[in-house]
C-alpha cells in the first residue's frame, strides 16, 4: 500500500495532495466560479431598456460605481441598521445556543454504552426533518389562535409572536441551528482527556472550580468551531425572519439580499450586497482560524 514500509518517501508526499484533490476541483467549480459569476453581475452594467443586469465577463470592464453606493449604504446608511440588527440577532442566537447547547453537549459526552447511542440518535433526528417544515410547524404555534399562543395567554402573556418579534427570529435561529452547534461541542468534549479534571478534584478543586479551570478552556477549540458553524450561515439566513415575522423592522442582510436579487430589479446591489456580507463572514473565519491556532499551541 501507499503507507506500507515499502511506499518510497515521494509516494508519501503525493498521497494526501492526491486525496485532497478531488475536493479542491470541487470547491474550484461550485465556489469559486460562482463567487466570480457574483462579482461578473456586482460589478457588470444595466441594460438600458429592460433595466435588468447585465453581468460583464471581463475583470478589466468593471463598473464599481454601484458597488460604492451599497458599502457607503452599509456604512453610513439604511442598510447599516440592517447590518447591526443581523449581528444583533446573531451575537444573541449564538449566545443562547451556547447555553442550552453546552450543557446538552456536556451530558451526552460524559455518559457511556447504550445511553450514549441513544441520546446522540436523539440529537441528530431533527436533521431528519427539513428545517423549512419545522419553522413552518412554529408558524401554527405561535399564530393567534395556535395552541402555544393559547397556552402562554393562560399564563398571563399575550402578544403578536409573528409580527415583527425580535424574541420570535431569535428564538427561530435558535431552534433551526441548536443541533449544529452540539454535535461539535459534543466530539470536542468526547476528546476531551477526563483525568485532568479527576487530578484538578483530587487537588481540591470543586466541581464549578474543575469545569472553569479544566474543562471550559480545553473545550474552547470545539466552542468556536460549533459558534462559526452556525454564525456564517445565520448571518445570510432569510428564511427564519420571513416565515416567523415578515415585517421590515426584523429584516436581516439576507432579506435584503433576496429583495434586492428576486423583488426588484437592482440585482447588481443585491450581489454587491453578497460580496460584502462574505468579506465580513470571512473577518469572522479569520478570528475563528486565529483562535484555532493558538488553542493548539496552548495545548502543545
Amino acid at each position: 500500500s501507499m503507507s506500507g514500509p515499502s511506499s518510497s518517501p515521494a509516494d508519501r508526499r503525493r498521497l494526501w495532495p492526491g486525496l485532497a484533490l478531488p475536493g479542491s476541483l470541487w470547491l474550484a467549480v461550485f465556489f469559486l466560479v460562482p463567487a466570480y459569476a457574483i462579482a461578473c453581475v456586482a460589478f457588470g452594467r444595466v441594460d438600458p431598456v429592460f433595466r435588468d443586469a447585465v453581468p460583464v465577463w471581463n475583470p478589466l470592464h468593471w463598473q464599481f460605481d454601484d458597488a460604492e453606493d451599497v458599502v457607503s449604504s452599509v456604512i453610513s446608511g439604511p442598510l447599516r441598521g440592517v447590518l447591526l440588527r443581523t449581528t444583533a440577532y446573531v451575537v444573541v442566537a449564538v449566545v443562547a445556543c451556547l447555553v442550552v447547547g453546552y450543557p446538552i453537549a456536556y451530558y451526552v459526552a460524559r455518559q457511556t454504552g447504550t445511553r450514549r447511542t441513544v441520546l446522540l440518535g436523539l440529537m441528530v433526528i431533527p436533521f431528519w426533518v427539513s428545517l423549512l417544515m419545522r419553522l413552518l410547524s412554529w408558524v401554527n404555534l405561535l399564530e393567534s389562535d395556535g395552541l402555544a399562543s393559547r397556552a402562554l395567554r393562560v399564563v398571563g402573556i399575550d402578544r403578536q409572536w409573528l409580527n415583527g418579534s425580535h424574541v420570535t427570529v431569535v428564538f427561530g435561529l435558535v431552534y433551526g441551528y441548536l443541533p449544529f452547534l452540539i454535535l461539535p461541542l459534543y466530539a470536542s468534549l468526547d476528546r476531551l482527556d477526563w483525568r485532568l479534571v479527576e487530578a484538578a478534584r483530587d487537588l481540591g478543586a470543586t466541581t464549578t472550580q474543575a469545569f472553569r479551570w479544566v474543562t471550559l478552556p480545553l473545550s474552547r477549540a470545539g466552542i468556536a468551531a460549533g459558534s462559526v458553524l452556525i454564525a456564517l450561515p445565520m448571518f445570510g439566513d432569510y428564511y427564519t425572519t420571513d416565515l416567523l415575522s415578515r415585517s421590515p423592522r426584523t429584516a436581516m442582510m439576507g432579506t435584503q439580499i433576496d429583495f434586492f436579487l428576486n423583488g426588484s430589479s437592482q440585482k447588481q446591489k443585491g450581489a454587491t450586497l453578497v460580496l460584502v456580507l462574505a468579506v465580513l463572514l470571512a473577518l469572522v473565519m479569520t478570528w475563528y482560524l486565529v483562535s484555532l491556532a493558538r488553542a493548539r499551541r496552548e495545548q502543545s
